[in-house]
C-alpha cells in the first residue's frame, strides 16, 4: 500500500509541475496589470474619439513599426493588431490602425525591432497627428504600464505538422 501512495503522490506533483510549466509558456501580461485595464471596446472606436478615453488603461496588441529611443525613454510607433485570449497579437492583414506606446525605459532596438511582435498595457495620454505619406493622421498615445514582447517563434504559426515524404520545416 506505501508504495501505491508514493507512486501516486510522485504522479501528483508531476502533473502539477506540468501544468505550471505549461501555465508558465503561455504567459503573457501580467494578471496585475490585465485587472488594471479600464477599456474593452474595439481599437477603431478608441481611435475615432479618443479624448473620451483619456485616463482609461488599455490593453493593445501590435507590431512594432518604429523605435525611437530617447534620452526621456522610448517611444514605439505601433501596427494595431487584433489579440487572442493570452494577449498575443495575431499577425495577419487586419487592422485597425495605428498607435504610439511611450516608454519610460530605454527599450533597445536591437530587441524591440521592427515587425516585433507585443502586447502593452498602459494609459491613454492623449493623441498625435503626423503625417503618413501626405495624409493627417490622428495616432492615439498610450504611456506603458507593462510592455510584453513576444518571442518570434511564438508567433501564430502551425506547432504539428503532419505528412508523408521528404521535406523541411522552419
Amino acid at each position: 500500500m506505501r508504495k501505491q501512495n508514493a507512486f501516486k503522490t510522485n504522479s501528483n506533483s508531476l502533473w502539477m509541475f506540468m501544468l505550471l510549466f505549461l501555465l508558465g509558456c503561455a504567459s503573457g501580461i501580467s494578471q496585475q496589470s490585465r485587472a488594471q485595464v479600464t477599456y474593452d471596446g474595439s481599437f477603431s472606436h478608441l481611435q475615432k474619439a479618443p479624448a473620451e478615453y483619456v485616463g482609461e488603461i488599455v490593453l493593445l496588441g501590435g507590431k512594432i513599426i518604429e523605435n525611437k529611443p530617447s534620452a526621456a525613454g522610448t517611444e514605439l510607433l505601433m501596427l494595431h493588431l487584433p489579440t487572442d485570449g493570452q494577449g498575443q497579437p495575431k499577425d495577419g492583414d487586419r487592422s485597425e490602425g495605428r498607435y504610439i506606446v511611450q516608454s519610460d525605459q530605454f527599450l533597445d532596438p536591437a530587441v524591440y525591432e521592427k515587425e516585433g511582435l507585443l502586447t502593452v498595457v498602459g494609459k491613454l495620454v492623449g493623441t498625435e497627428i503626423r503625417p503618413i505619406g501626405g495624409l493627417d493622421y490622428r495616432y492615439p498615445k498610450v504611456q506603458a504600464i507593462e510592455i510584453k514582447l513576444w518571442p518570434k517563434t511564438a508567433r501564430h504559426y502551425p506547432r504539428f505538422h503532419f505528412g508523408i515524404g521528404v521535406g523541411k520545416t522552419f
